[in-house]
């Protein structure tokens, strides 16, 4: 009788702790400035990363049937101390068990820094491109499917050069990210033989650009690169400018790039180009067919899906929600050897993980990443003409 009493408690138990798996929740966090001066592009960011969510778990193939649910909190992009108590209460209220984020450079570092470093929580910045970020003492944890700007200064330069322009101006929002792409661009452009007249930085949140205009007009260039935000002082910059006469044709980086800024500005826009993290791989094509209710080609979404997808693929190949035990998997689901994985085929990838395979997952930006953990980059060139922004070529 005892042992049938025995047998029937370690049934039991067996049955509760099955069901405790099968049950199990995880939360991800969707880390990005909902409000501020990327907010038009974050509309298209965050749907990109929850589906991506959706995608796996209503696969049921995640560690035993795990649900995943994102939560979100807004970093601002500009407010250090709001994203730090944003993260925080991700981390600590909500217990989430890794975070797609942040956005913008500054709060992406203040929030590594100050909460999930200290936490031991995994963070995958799918539009953090910041060059310092690539050094930061992370302790593993953080991981970005954009590439640095770094790569992106040399880009725009090839880009300006191609296009015959030898001199130009540059502002720059003043900020982590505005200054480190300003400064890579610059020292790209004048080891190809270009010269840059000015380049200082602005404020964002102004209503009035009339002197920042007037010192780049009087130090002159060709054309003014605008490394600034789409919704805030970078399109004041353009608009001052075109009142004044001071320039004409602008280069737009990728925060810079947007439908929204052509609407803003109208015709007086045409001619001017840039780039932004982009590809036209086969995956970039099936992300776009199956995106619905937001703009597949709006720079980054294809970043935030191929964020949220490493963080559950790292999770089912380390068989932990665990991001200390995670951690150590990005690199083996992100790149060769194995099967290329593509959007749509999540539930694909959970099942060759849970059988011991390996996959590479491309995803929708042609992930691989490098170094300590981000993507290499793909850029699109992009133009406006007749008023909308148009892809003129990849590189």
């Amino acid at each position: 009788m005892k042992k049938l009493l025995v047998s029937a408690a370690v049934a039991a138990s067996l049955a509760s702790a099955a069901s405790t798996v099968s049950a199990e929740e995880i939360k991800l966090g969707v880390f990005l400035g909902f409000t501020g001066p990327l907010e038009s592009l974050i509309a298209n960011m965050a749907p990109a990363a929850e589906l991506a969510i959706k995608e796996i778990s209503e696969s049921g193939k995640l560690l035993d049937g795990t649900t995943v649910t994102p939560v979100r909190a807004d970093t601002t992009c500009v407010d250090a101390a709001a994203a730090t108590a944003a993260i925080e209460r991700l981390i600590t209220v909500e217990k989430v068990s890794g975070v797609v984020g942040g956005d913008c450079s500054g709060v992406t570092t203040a929030a590594l820094t100050n909460v999930a470093v200290p936490n031991g929580m995994v963070m995958v910045s799918p539009s953090a491109t910041s060059p310092a970020l690539s050094t930061i003492e992370d302790n593993g944890l953080f991981f970005r499917t954009a590439p640095s700007d770094a790569r992106q200064g040399v880009v725009m330069s090839d880009i300006i050069m191609d296009r015959g322009f030898k001199e130009v101006a540059i502002t720059y929002t003043n900020n982590d990210y505005g200054k480190g792409l300003a400064d890579s661009f610059q020292s790209a452009f004048e080891a190809a033989g270009g010269k840059v007249t000015i380049n200082t930085s602005h404020e964002d949140g102004k209503a009035d650009y009339s002197a920042e205009v007037g010192a780049l007009a009087a130090a002159g260039g060709e054309i003014l690169v605008v490394a600034g935000y789409i919704d805030q002082g970078g399109k004041g910059m353009i608009q001052s400018s075109l009142d004044t006469g001071a320039f004409e044709t602008f280069v737009l980086p990728d925060g810079m790039v947007g439908t929204s800024l052509p609407e803003a500005i109208g015709a007086d826009l045409n001619g001017s180009f840039g780039q932004a993290p982009g590809t036209d791989s086969e995956g970039a094509g099936m992300f776009t067919e199956m995106s619905e209710g937001f703009d597949p080609t709006s720079p980054y979404a294809a970043e935030s899906y191929d964020a949220a997808s490493l963080i559950l693929l790292a999770m089912q190949h380390a068989k932990s929600s665990d991001p200390q035990k995670y951690k150590d998997s990005f690199m083996e689901v992100a790149n060769a050897p194995g099967e290329k994985i593509f959007p749509g085929e999540l539930g694909k990838a959970l099942e060759i993980l849970a059988e011991g395979g390996d996959i590479d997952f491309v995803g929708a930006s042609n992930v691989e990443l490098i170094g300590s953990g981000e993507s290499a980059g793909n850029y699109r060139e992009i133009e406006i003409a007749d008023e909308q922004l148009t892809t003129v070529g990849y590189r």
